[in-house]
């Protein structure tokens, strides 16, 4: 912070902190005698006296700007530790909205439910709400691409605060199984995506540490993780003037998991050169900490790059937390190792008083396995399996969760809660009836059954307050919700798309001149059918009329999906087919026609939420329009079409009374989830030659760092899949780049 009093010629600062903290200053201008002169872009900046430093001033707003370039207001509330960038003020519904969700928090509703049609802002809604209250928040979603979306917006929204992505680690998984029918024992198999991984212990270090936490998270937040308390417990905490061996360091380093890679330097893992130990943090995806000893005193800490090597910042201090949710201490592995000796005597004499010696037999043998790699190593494979012997819980308790590691304040948003809440009910009883068989069959001792997802009474009794947020909510937010807060307007002005029905017959032929009219206005089509069959053959027939068409269904994995949904806003083809995948939370403002076929036929997919669903879709474009082919008004459909009326209605009105003109959404297409869902990791096979990277310009050691790491991330692909050739190629370019650029030709 400058020191001088301003006069002419001295760049003048603008706050960044709000009101209750310490300033922190940005050089944004030129002060010349009587007037400021700002780069033009800023705004709303206060003058300084003559007499006046830029400690005198505290302000509740500033503004800095967003990477387009627009002025971004930054709002912090008294007693919040959110600071809130806010593209524009709250309009519509939200600000009745906001206020009603803040009012029955302060009043202690256990539950509400946010009512909010498709468009009106509900992800803006719910950021308010978390900035105003200043308490952390947990986001559910019911899939990964919907999770990423909201991980995407509240970065957006919070760039300064921890916004958290907790999802499913694993790229492919498939669980340890037994068929009796077939005596066919399947073992587990799976690919777990680092990246995410690291994500996730990010979200665990930061609900630890951190007041200012918002995580984002799937289903897989009910799935059992190590204990918090044992988690919080196996740290490493170095202070700059600490007094500690190196070799104690290093024991410490290896009882959390993180393994010595004096050559492969990667996250879990440390290095030692001479006094100098270098850490890379598990949860950390950029920086690495370096420990600098002066014999048994901790010299210095400091913050690096651990590809280029460039120091970043000194700190004073630094905990260092373990490589994985399931480092257990020595003592506990040991206590857990003698309660899993005892479980198997019992269970050995179950199966020989059943006569059963091949059941016998296979248990023994596959525990004492284990048992020896918990000695020795302190884990083993399936690990998981024994976790109420670590946890020391009673048979039947619920395993610890990343509930558990949420804080008594939090808030929970369950977004697309009428499809999240039943997924959440739905996830014991298929875990349960898979692990029954490998305990009745000799594979698992009975203590894998309470390594499971939370029952939904369990997950009830550890919900925080909590916030259903839907379109269409379901029996059980009607049931439990304290207060239903509406949010219909939209802040765009945009009213719910037209209904038009018209007979089954002509559905297809019908569809095509609809879709031919939309191409002309540079407009997007979805269409939704009933079956993955006709998906297909409406899919062909369409493209070999020339329609650009792709078609969307189960089989494609998430990051496909993401890339197919962006390709079609860029305008690489005009039409979606799909079933069931084009319904909550897709966010595509190009789109001005859905078309429903067959949508009298009655059932899961044209039940009365579903068509709304579908319906909402269109809510984004100013030309919105859904058609429905029917030959009949089915209860649903009469259902969906009074709802959307109601609300055309009101929205109408609304924009009659305040004079507004509905303004199409002109949303930027961008990668949905930075370092999760890159455009080079996803649609393998989907195009020829898809794998190839382009090389990017390289015109500093910016750039050569950003081109390296990509360029390790295909390489590291390419050797999966076993592309050894093109591996070598990446390999070698690499290494190119890293003599040319970063530490000159040798």
């Amino acid at each position: 912070m400058p020191s001088e009093r301003i006069s002419d010629g001295i760049l003048y600062w603008k706050i960044r902190i709000m009101t209750g903290f310490l300033p922190e200053y940005k050089p944004c201008g030129i002060y010349l005698g009587s007037d400021w002169f700002s780069d033009g872009i800023h705004s709303g900046f206060h003058r300084l006296m003559p007499s006046e430093t830029p400690a005198h001033i505290f302000s509740p707003t500033s503004h800095v700007l967003d990477i387009t370039g627009k002025i971004m207001e930054v709002i912090q509330y008294p007693d919040s530790p959110f600071k809130l960038h806010q593209p524009f003020p709250p309009a519509g519904d939200q600000p009745t909205a906001i206020a009603g969700l803040l009012e029955g928090l302060s009043d202690g509703l256990a539950y509400q439910t946010l009512l909010g049609v498709t468009g009106s802002g509900k992800t803006y809604t719910m950021a308010n709400v978390i900035a105003q209250s200043g308490r952390p928040a947990i986001i559910m979603a019911h899939n990964k691409t919907l999770a990423a979306q909201l991980y995407a917006e509240m970065r957006e929204f919070f760039p300064e605060n921890a916004v958290e992505y907790f999802v499913s680690y694993y790229d492919y998984y498939q669980p340890e199984a037994y068929v009796p029918s077939r005596d066919l024992f399947i073992e587990k198999d799976s690919a777990i995506n680092e990246h995410i991984e690291q994500m996730r212990l990010s979200a665990t270090k930061n609900l630890m540490t951190r007041d200012d936490v918002i995580i984002v998270a799937t289903v897989s937040a009910i799935y059992g993780i190590g204990d918090p308390t044992e988690y919080q417990q196996m740290v490493l905490s170095v202070k700059e003037g600490d007094t500690i061996e190196q070799r104690d360091i290093i024991a410490t380093l290896v009882s959390i998991q993180y393994e010595r890679g004096d050559l492969d330097f990667k996250r879990g893992s440390f290095r030692v050169r001479g006094d100098v130990i270098d850490v890379y943090p598990a949860e950390s995806s950029e920086n690495a900490l370096r420990i600098s000893l002066f014999d048994d005193e901790i010299d210095r800490l400091d913050m690096f790059d651990p590809l280029s090597g460039s120091l970043h910042q000194r700190v004073g201090r630094y905990t260092v937390f373990p490589s994985s949710h399931y480092v257990t201490p020595r003592d506990t592995v040991l206590r857990a190792c003698e309660s899993i000796k005892e479980e198997l005597r019992e269970r050995i004499e179950f199966f020989a008083r059943e006569q059963r010696p091949v059941e016998q037999q296979r248990i023994e043998q596959r525990t004492r396995f284990d048992l020896e790699m918990l000695y020795e190593m302190g884990f083993c494979k399936g690990i998981e399996n024994y976790s109420r012997h670590f946890s020391g819980k009673k048979e039947g308790e619920p395993p610890p969760t990343l509930m558990d590691y949420l804080p008594d304040n939090a808030i929970m948003f369950i977004d697309e809660s009428h499809v999240t809440v039943t997924q959440i009910g739905g996830m014991y009883k298929g875990d349960a009836s898979r692990k029954q068989n490998l305990v009745d069959y000799g594979f698992r001792l009975p203590s894998a059954r309470d390594n499971r997802p939370l029952k939904f009474h369990e997950f009830e009794k550890v919900m925080p307050q909590t916030v259903f947020v839907s379109a269409t909510p379901a029996k059980y937010e009607e049931e439990h919700a304290g207060q239903v807060v509406e949010q219909v307007v939209r802040p765009t002005g945009l009213v719910d798309p037209q209904i038009i029905i018209r007979p089954v017959a002509t559905q297809v032929d019908d569809l095509m001149s609809e879709i031919n009219d939309r191409i002309q206005k540079g407009e997007r089509v979805l269409v939704t059918t009933l079956t993955k069959r006709m998906a297909e053959q409406l899919t062909d027939y369409y493209s070999e009329l020339g329609i650009k068409v792709r078609y969307l269904h189960s089989d494609i994995d998430t990051v496909e999906r993401v890339e197919i949904i962006r390709d079609l806003r860029l305008g690489l083809f005009d039409v979606l087919v799909g079933i069931n995948l084009l319904r909550e939370g897709l966010d595509i403002p190009e789109v001005s026609l859905v078309a429903i076929l067959d949508a009298d036929k009655e059932g899961f997919l044209r039940s009365h939420r579903s068509l709304i669903q579908t319906i909402g879709r269109a809510a984004r474009n100013v030309n919105g329009v859904a058609i429905l082919y029917a030959d009949k008004i089915t209860d649903s459909m009469k259902a969906a079409i009074d709802e959307t009326e109601r609300r055309r209605e009101k929205q109408i009105k609304f924009n009659e009374e305040h004079g507004i003109v509905p303004q199409q959404i002109k949303k930027q297409v961008k990668d949905i989830i930075d370092g999760v869902y890159h455009e080079e990791d996803g649609g393998k096979g989907r195009l020829k030659g898809k794998n190839k990277v382009k090389v990017g310009e390289i015109h500093n050691e910016e750039d050569a760092i950003k081109e390296i790491a990509k360029l390790e991330k295909a390489m590291q692909q390419a050797a999966r899949d076993l592309q050894f050739e093109e591996a070598a190629v990446l390999r070698d370019r690499i290494r190119g780049i890293k003599e040319n650029l970063l530490f000159g030709a040798e």
